[in-house]
């Protein structure tokens, strides 16, 4: 989704729009709350219970939403639709979602703009993977 402006914060600089959805795709784990779980859990009527089940599991102690195979970059978020790249739980999503990015731009953003200029394709995909590794 293309974002707009808020009074009193610095002009955006990235649209969600012309992203192939970066950020429901190269992070391996998307923590979710238990205030998440709930919002889940009334988008689709069901039980906390069930929602946690079915759309979360654990990752050692973390909650994290589920991923399912993606054709652009391997495991993507559960909700991303594959051929809009776009989210399919969008009013219901998870606060880090909802918090994604928390500036004017987005280094996704601005790396599918670059890359598309210097190959002079406006369709062209820079793959991308986030590592991490732990730290001493």
């Amino acid at each position: 989704m293309a974002r707009t402006s808020i009074p009193g914060y610095a002009r955006v600089k990235y649209d969600c729009d012309k992203c192939v959805a970066y950020c429901c795709s190269i992070y391996e784990r998307v923590q979710v709350t238990p205030k998440d779980v709930r919002r889940l859990a009334e988008h689709f009527k069901v039980t906390t219970e069930a929602a946690a089940l079915r759309f979360t599991k654990l990752n050692g102690k973390e909650r994290i939403l589920r991923r399912r195979a993606d054709r652009l970059f391997g495991q993507a978020c559960m909700f991303l639709n594959q051929d809009t790249r776009k989210c399919t739980i969008y009013d219901a999503r998870p606060d880090v979602c909802r918090e994604f990015p928390d500036s004017s731009r987005c280094a996704y953003f601005d790396l599918i703009e670059w890359e598309r200029k210097q190959q002079d394709d406006p369709d062209v995909i820079p793959l991308v993977k986030i590592t991490f590794r732990e730290s001493k």
